[in-house]
């Protein structure tokens, strides 16, 4: 399976695709950031997100999308600007077919360390090792990506071991 994380944002998305392999190793396919020009009109910096996720979707594949569920943020117009990121995204998974999948932070964080109340350099260590990494993933928004597609391929596998388990229990 092909996942493709995003961190959306309107100034920088960061993305990461990963694969699981059939050995049940996550291999790293690519990740970085679509980056908008802050003088640029707020409807075309969307537009720009939406043409960048078109792009790599068109390019890899992917069997999903995962991005963070929103939580409140205390900057009332961060939130806004996240939230009209976030929109662009969800709407680009559901014109092109794509599943789409959500996370919490302390999901993602239990899924890549084993703990929810991980620091954020701790993911991104864990990032690095989990994919076989020379360096930690920059920027931040990159790294953020690909623990979401970690997230989602390792949450993936236990929600089918779990079937699969139960499955032939109860024969």
């Amino acid at each position: 399976m092909i996942v493709l994380g995003i961190d959306p944002g309107t100034a920088i998305t960061g993305y990461g695709i990963v694969r699981d392999n059939p050995d049940g190793r996550l291999i790293k396919v690519c990740y970085g950031v679509i980056r908008t020009n802050a003088n640029m009109p707020y409807p075309s910096r969307l537009k720009e997100i939406y043409e960048g996720i078109s792009s790599l979707i068109k390019e890899y594949n992917p069997q999903a999308i995962v991005i963070e569920q929103l939580f409140f943020n205390k900057n009332v117009s961060t939130a806004l600007t996240v939230g009209q990121a976030r929109g662009v995204v969800i709407l680009t998974a559901a014109l092109l077919g794509i599943d789409l999948a959500e996370y919490t932070p302390i999901q993602v964080k239990e899924a890549v360390v084993g703990y929810g109340r991980a620091e954020k350099m701790q993911v991104q260590q864990m990032v690095k090792v989990l994919l076989g990494l020379d360096e930690i993933p920059k920027p931040d928004d990159a790294a953020d990506a690909l623990a979401l597609a970690i997230c989602h391929l390792n949450s993936y596998k236990m929600r089918n071991l779990s079937i699969g388990d139960y499955k032939s229990n109860a024969k």
